[in-house]
């Protein structure tokens, strides 16, 4: 039996598109509602006190008016803080997003991890508890970047790429106590990997960045596993406040099946 309801991705801006695309890729025959918390955005930067009264009362609003089948937190910082609170507030299933810290401990040949996020996520006990029981044979090194978050969204909205801009953010990682040692980065907010080619050039030698987004786009297919799905899928874009509307952004949209755009 068909079944419209979507899968519902949230992030404070464009960085849930890394998780989209292999939800998507897994997944062609559902429909998705993409909403972007720009209104709210950087959440990196935010007080967790914010983060935490914010979220849950914002995905409440969305899910009462778009009925999805599940809503995916595709964003680090937000999940780290608040995800408890939105399993408890919301009668659907709530898929959080966590640093890939297991699998870069898994991979890792030196056993210095790098952890690249937002300064809101590196500095929650969280990571501590995902390093104690995935990597805890490994040095975990975090540097958080505000800039790196603003780097990605420029970047789908077609500003030129700044080689030292990214050097400089990776050398907040490098450069610390055995950072030359790191051979291993988990791309901690969603932001990351969809700027992650850009970091591979701008580092001073090869490293491997590990993201979170496959993995989640596995647990979604897992959980909606014998679901009914739509006869004709549908994608849409949701913000939470008025957007510049670029055309490369609206491209980058589009190229993930978002060709609805509207605001909350």
């Amino acid at each position: 039996m068909a079944d419209d309801r979507p899968i519902l991705m949230f992030d404070s801006g464009v960085g849930g598109l890394s998780v989209l695309a292999p939800t998507r890729a897994l997944l062609p025959q559902a429909s998705f509602v993409y909403v972007a918390d720009n209104g709210g955005f950087p959440y990196g930067t935010r007080s967790e006190p914010e983060i935490a009264a914010r979220v849950p009362a914002l995905l409440g609003r969305l899910v009462e008016r778009c009925r999805p089948r599940l809503v995916v937190i595709a964003c680090n910082t937000a999940s780290t803080i608040a995800l408890a609170a939105v399993r408890g507030a919301l009668d659907v299933p709530v898929v959080g997003t966590v640093p890939a810290i297991k699998p870069a401990a898994e991979q890792s040949e030196t056993r210095v991890i790098g952890v690249l996020g937002t300064d809101a996520t590196v500095r929650q006990p969280y990571v501590d508890d995902l390093s104690q029981r995935f990597a805890a044979d490994c040095t975990v090194l975090r540097h958080g970047s505000a800039r790196l978050v603003e780097l990605a969204e420029a970047k789908l909205r077609g500003a030129p790429a700044d080689p030292e801009a990214y050097a400089a953010v990776l050398s907040g990682l490098l450069d610390q106590p055995d950072g030359d040692r790191i051979d291993t980065v988990v791309l901690a907010c969603t932001h990351f990997p969809l700027v992650a080619e850009e970091l591979g050039n701008a580092a001073p030698r090869a490293l491997r960045f590990v993201d979170g987004g496959p993995g989640i786009a596995r647990r979604i297919a897992y959980l909606t596993e014998g679901q009914g799905w739509p006869a004709h899928p549908v994608g849409r874009a949701i913000f939470t406040a008025p957007v510049d509307m670029s055309k490369p952004l609206q491209d980058e949209l589009s190229q993930r099946g978002l060709t609805a755009i509207s605001i909350m």
